[in-house]
């Protein structure tokens, strides 16, 4: 008999799946923290936060909304590694309060304290390491333990964070360690589902030419990768670290080329999958040439090509997947859900020209409007779904 996919509950459907309360909070996090970014940085607004306003703006973002969908992506994906029953009701709740709690301890640290609304917001990641931890054990999948070594790397990244910006007054080396820990994890990842869904589309819609199955290339390429953004987010500026990020950009890209993207245009699902990963290579370039030549290429550029790019376009990749597969539904982009594409895409596109750029502000604003309007369009799209429970009739018809 299969295993269930989840325990009969008397919780709401909400709590039933990782993928479900946090896909929907993080997208929401994301939309809000971005509308208040710009009133912040122009000093129209405060928070009542120890953090200045950047690092209130970059932490949000890096531990605040990416760590709520990587925690709903491991969530969701581990019961199909282990083949064990879900993180579910109450021990779920537990995780999405320790998120919440995070982000009124940052938003509120002035008048909590730094130590306490540190110790709060860390509490989460090391919670998830623990309960990602304790499934991949108990089902004895050990092959996938590696996956938490950058999710507890983000951990560590988190807990830096703080102390940077407590001692030091502004993140430093924290903001790089955090950045760099997600883009591994979405070589890891991405190295598995997109060459993975775009084989299945293709060997049941377009026979042909296939993309070439991991093996010693793709893991060479990860180390090479993990090694040159392990000296990046600590000797920033050093020649060897340039050297290590434009030939990581290179080996990406070819690792990119041999997943058969091209032949994928006519499905949204599949092509925005190639589409995020790209910005992974292009992101490794600009900031390696951005050690090269700091006066014409910002160290910026490569910062938001990584996290507007590569890390927010492959998460509303993977959330609308998960977000249609797991609920029962087709596997097919609505016009909405293609909009919600493109406006991401776009915000990231703007944003790094915005930081080659500096004096166009108006760049800032298009790209944080195409930001908003990317995971708002999701949480609309979507929320309904996700407060839902799964459409068995859809499943049933679907097999």
């Amino acid at each position: 008999m299969a295993i269930p996919r989840t325990r009969p509950s008397a919780y709401p459907a909400i709590l039933s799946y990782g993928f479900r309360p946090f896909f929907l909070l993080g997208s929401l996090q994301a939309a809000t923290a971005m509308l208040l970014w710009l009133p912040l940085y122009y000093g129209k607004l405060e928070t009542f936060s120890t953090f200045l306003p950047v690092d209130w703006h970059i932490h949000e973002l890096l531990f605040g909304y990416l760590s709520a969908v990587v925690t709903g992506f491991l969530l969701t994906a581990i019961p199909n590694w282990t083949g064990r029953l879900p993180v579910q009701d109450f021990r779920l709740l537990v995780l999405v309060l320790l998120w919440i709690a995070g982000r009124v301890a940052v938003f509120f640290s002035a008048e909590i304290g730094w130590l306490l609304s540190a110790a709060m917001d860390c509490s989460f990641l090391l919670a998830v390491v623990a309960a990602a931890a304790t499934e991949i054990v108990a089902g004895r999948n050990w092959r996938n333990l590696k996956v938490l070594l950058p999710v507890a790397t983000l951990f560590a990244a988190n807990v830096m964070f703080h102390a940077e910006a407590h001692y030091q007054g502004v993140s430093d080396m924290s903001r790089r360690l955090g950045l760099g820990a997600v883009v591994v994890l979405i070589m890891i990842i991405g190295g598995r589902i997109v060459p993975s869904f775009t084989r299945n589309w293709l060997v049941r819609e377009k026979p042909g030419r296939l993309p070439a199955p991991f093996g010693r290339f793709d893991a060479g390429t990860i180390a090479l990768s993990a090694i040159g953004l392990a000296a990046w987010a600590f000797f920033p500026d050093s020649i060897a670290t340039g050297v290590l990020l434009i030939a990581a950009a290179i080996f990406n890209a070819i690792r990119l080329a041999r997943w058969a993207g091209d032949r994928t245009p006519s499905d949204p699902l599949v092509l925005v999958l190639h589409v995020a990963f790209a910005f992974v290579p292009f992101g490794l370039l600009l900031a390696g040439l951005a050690i090269f030549a700091p006066g014409t290429i910002p160290a910026v550029a490569g910062i938001h090509a990584f996290a507007v790019g590569a890390i927010a376009c492959m998460t509303l990749a993977v959330m609308t997947r998960a977000s249609l597969g797991h609920t029962g539904r087709e596997l097919r982009a609505s016009g909405g859900t293609r909009a919600v594409f493109v406006a991401i895409v776009s915000a990231a596109i703007v944003r790094v020209a915005a930081a080659m750029a500096p004096g166009a502000a108006i760049l800032l604003h298009i790209s944080a409007a195409l930001w908003v309007a990317a995971f708002a369009g999701y949480a609309v799209l979507f929320g309904g779904m996700l407060l839902r429970p799964r459409l068995q009739a859809r499943r049933k018809s679907a097999s």
